[in-house]
Parts: structure tokens; C-alpha cells; sequence
């Protein structure tokens, strides 16, 4: 039976929270087999780069996007199961795939483009499938993907500042590249703006499922990443709405979109290239200050 969607009581049974020794392991080995959680096996290990290599992987359009999803979900059961910190972001992205993208995508009254649609969610998962079988094959990994793979093994770190730095590298980087490899054009706007909205729509759920299978509440970051304190004190909330919360993932969204349609211009791609590594560190860094004020 195919799982849909992780569930706590699954995956929580007899998984130990403790980084246990790697034993003999070569010291790349251990870092390949463990992050801040019980070692994976060598089979486990296995299975994620196969799962992840998309060389291996053929099709068009929604099934080729089914497939990938269906790949990381089980990608992220294998995290999940032991509580491996690279994990933090999977769950979330696992959760709103399931419930926001592939409803949407499946159908075609709210998404008619049945090639660009899934198209630019196909991108942008792959993007990430990508680099995390580079993590777990010794290959280059993607700059923003490097440090938070990085933060993963930093288990002395606020686990919610780790997620996060996992969601910048996926929209603030991986985003504005999808926006451009698969072809978006302006009569896409509307559509690309349906799909991210859905998404904002279910970060609930991604702050609920973090902390009901890693104990990390994404909440406070999530709500200074997307809408920021100021917004919620001059709303005069303790917890920012849903119209304000989707206002500000969708501000943040344009200008992603923005840099993905420059990075279709020849001449404005190594400017724009600089802009969203740049962009990406300056995020980063204000997410760090954040946790460290906040004690989160």
C-alpha cells in the first residue's frame, strides 16, 4: 500500500533521536549515513540514490511529476524513519505535494496549460531530487543545497532554522530556476500565481507535520520568512491570517518570478545568477539572526 502522506505513528516507532557512532566507517561514509539521527544502512543509502536519480526516470507532463513525487516520498520515509535531520525539508515539500500541487495539477479546469503546469513543478522537485543525489553520491552539490545540508549535521542547531534554510534554497533558488527551464512565458503568470498560492494555502500543514515527526516548530521563522513580525503587530494578530500570509508568499513569489524570467535573457542571466545567490545568502543570514534572537 502506497502512503500518501507520512504519518507519525509510522515512522515513530522505535527510531532513537540519538547520533550514534558510525562505527569504522570511512569519515565520508559516516557523513554520507548520518545526519544528526540513526545511521542509514548501506541498502537505505542505496535506495535514495536510485530513488533520486532521475536519469532513470522517463515520461511527460503529469505522470513524469507523479512519478518524481512519488520518488520523494519515499526518499523521505527513509529520512523520516530515522530522524534524519535532511529530512526537515522533505516532510514539509512531501506534505504540500500531496495535498496542494498534484490536486491542482490533476485538474484541468484550474491548470488548462497541460504541458507548462506540470512542467514547472516537475523543475522544480527535480531540482532538488537532483542535488540530494548529489548529497548521497559524493557529487557537487548546488550552493544553497550545500549549506543546508551542511546545517543538517550542526545537531547542536535549532532544527526549525535548518527546515528553513531548506525552503530558501527551494524558493528563492530552485523556484526562479524552474521558472526558466521550463519555459514560462507572461499567458503562464496567472497560472503560476494558482500554483503557489495553493501552496501557501496548505503551511499548516508543513509546520504541523515538522513538528509532529522532528519536534520543530517552523511557526515564528515561517511567519517572519513570509510575513514578518511588524505585519502580524500591525494587523494586530498574534498569528497572521491566511489573506496576509498568501499576500506575502505571493510578494515574495514575484520576485522569483521576476529573476526566472531574467534568467531567459542571455545578457541578464550572470547578473541575475549573482542576484539570486545573492539573494539566497542575504535570507539566509537574516533567518540565523532571527533564530538566534529568538532562542528558536
Amino acid at each position: 500500500m502506497r502512503l500518501r502522506r507520512l504519518s507519525a505513528p509510522l515512522v515513530a516507532a522505535g527510531v532513537s533521536f540519538a547520533l550514534l557512532s558510525p562505527g569504522h566507517a570511512g569519515a565520508a561514509d559516516a557523513a554520507v549515513a548520518t545526519a544528526c539521527g540513526t545511521p542509514l544502512s548501506a541498502s537505505e543509502i542505496e535506495d535514495v540514490v536510485a530513488l533520486s536519480d532521475l536519469s532513470t526516470s522517463a515520461g511527460t507532463a503529469l505522470p513524469h511529476l507523479e512519478e518524481a513525487v512519488d520518488r520523494h516520498r519515499r526518499i523521505t520515509e527513509i529520512l523520516v524513519a530515522h530522524r534524519d535531520w535532511r529530512g526537515l525539508f522533505s516532510v514539509g515539500l512531501n506534505a504540500v505535494e500531496y495535498e496542494a500541487v498534484l490536486p491542482l495539477q490533476r485538474d484541468p479546469a484550474a491548470l488548462p496549460d497541460r504541458t507548462w503546469s506540470p512542467a514547472v513543478s516537475y523543475d522544480l522537485l527535480a531540482r532538488y531530487l537532483r542535488n540530494i543525489h548529489a548529497e548521497f553520491s559524493g557529487a557537487p552539490v548546488d550552493p544553497a543545497w550545500s549549506h543546508y545540508f551542511d546545517l543538517t549535521r550542526q545537531c547542536y542547531a535549532s532544527p526549525a532554522r535548518v527546515a528553513m534554510a531548506g525552503y530558501n534554497a527551494h524558493l528563492t533558488v530552485d523556484l526562479a530556476h524552474a521558472v526558466d527551464t521550463s519555459a514560462t512565458r507572461p499567458e503562464n503568470i496567472p497560472d503560476f500565481y494558482r500554483i503557489v498560492d495553493s501552496i501557501a494555502l496548505k503551511g499548516d500543514s508543513i509546520v504541523t507535520i515538522t513538528e509532529s515527526l522532528y519536534g520543530a516548530d517552523l511557526g515564528p521563522l515561517w511567519r517572519f520568512y513570509f510575513v514578518g513580525e511588524g505585519l502580524d503587530r500591525l494587523a494586530g494578530n498574534d498569528q497572521p491570517s491566511q489573506s496576509l500570509l498568501r499576500a506575502a508568499d505571493s510578494g515574495y513569489n514575484t520576485v522569483t518570478l521576476a529573476n526566472g524570467f531574467a534568467l531567459q535573457n542571455p545578457q541578464l542571466r550572470p547578473s541575475t545568477e549573482q542576484e539570486i545567490d545573492g539573494l539566497w545568502r542575504v535570507t539566509d543570514s537574516a533567518l540565523q539572526t532571527l533564530s538566534a534572537l529568538g532562542g528558536l
